[in-house]
């Protein structure tokens, strides 16, 4: 067995299975950090841009001025305003047929952001199973390469007949090495997804609440249509 205690010629000397299950957790730990970044990325720009978008609709600004400042946005609207133009598209779209009652606008208008509100939680939520899924099984995978390892190293002590610890010592690490990098994948991982999770909660609520409150304006502006 080799004598090179280092971490690289460890995992040179390895098992061929052991370096099989360490190159999945290489792989895990890049998908999982790829995910981690990319996802961080959405979620502030998806709450900077609701916050500027709620303060915007808030202020009391023409709705028409609003709907059309969030169609020209480059690359479509973003979370809050995506669920705004898709109610505020739908109340035109009723209005022009010629119906202006007030619990029809409503119920067509609740039903098109409904449809926007799961687009942007999907939208939220993808890849945050791939995290959950490598959160709980890398560790597992890297205890399956640390029990192959000690098995590996048990036969080799019963063919040496010694079980001195320059002999144990290289495949008993080998095998560890597999269990360190299923833990360092996984750990990110979980903290990410929690967080990721989280913060992606807290929009759905706030999705819910302007949803709520748009459906009930909208309302208001087709009584007042039916008033006149």
């Amino acid at each position: 067995m080799t004598t090179d205690l280092t971490v690289v010629g460890l995992i040179l000397a390895a098992s061929i299975p052991v370096k099989i299950v360490m190159l999945l957790l290489l792989l895990a730990s890049l998908a999982s950090w790829s995910i981690i970044f990319s996802k961080r990325r959405l979620l502030v720009k998806t709450k900077s841009a609701s916050d500027d978008f709620e303060a915007s609709f808030w202020s009391g600004g023409d709705l028409n001025t609003l709907y059309q400042s969030a169609t020209r946005g480059k690359g479509g609207s973003l979370g809050m305003a995506s669920i705004f133009e898709a109610g505020f598209r739908e109340f035109n779209r009723v209005v022009q047929q010629g119906s202006v009652d007030p619990d029809k606008v409503a119920a067509e208008c609740s039903r098109a952001m409904r449809v926007a509100q799961m687009r942007e939680v999907d939208r939220l939520e993808q890849s945050l199973a791939t995290l959950a899924t490598i959160g709980s099984t890398s560790p597992y995978v890297g205890l399956f390469g640390t029990v192959w390892g000690i098995m590996v190293a048990f036969i080799e002590i019963g063919s040496q007949q010694t079980a001195t610890l320059a002999v144990v010592a290289p495949p008993i690490a080998e095998a560890l090495i597999a269990t360190a990098m299923g833990l360092f994948a996984a750990i990110p991982a979980v903290i990410a997804y929690n967080r990721f999770a989280d913060k992606a909660v807290r929009l759905e609520y706030r999705y819910d609440g302007f949803s709520e409150e748009f459906a009930s304006i909208l309302q208001r502006h087709a009584r007042a249509r039916a008033g006149t």
